[in-house]
């Protein structure tokens, strides 16, 4: 499953931020919500942004529907197990992009 998993990465900022928002079961809204908070409001998502990549992520088999019992009026995500692989590899992906480069960056000077 990671062969198939790492051909997801790398991820759009939005995909992996509505991946993370996915540690729990949650609609829409509340996906819409954790990222701006997880994100400190570096990224805000639409309805059509959020409900767009919802749905190519179901057809991919990365995230699914979630049957909660209490509201069946929204429809409620969470991850799979080859999601749940994917966000894993794509954080240690941006991790090993930082340390790599890290020395470097110090060593650029800012004009």
């Amino acid at each position: 499953m990671a062969k198939e998993a790492e051909l997801f990465l790398p991820l759009s900022q939005a995909t992996y931020y509505i991946l993370l928002s996915l540690r729990e079961v949650r609609h829409g809204y509340a996906i819409m919500q954790d990222v701006e908070m997880v994100s400190k409001g570096e990224v805000t998502l639409g309805p059509g942004t959020l409900y767009g990549a919802l749905g190519k992520l179901e057809k991919q088999g990365v995230i699914e529907k979630a049957i909660v019992q209490d509201d069946e009026r929204r429809k409620y995500y969470e991850l799979t197990d080859l999601g749940k692989l994917v966000v894993r590899l794509e954080y240690n992906r941006l991790k090993s992009l930082v340390e790599n480069s890290k020395e470097i960056i110090k060593e650029i000077k800012e004009d």
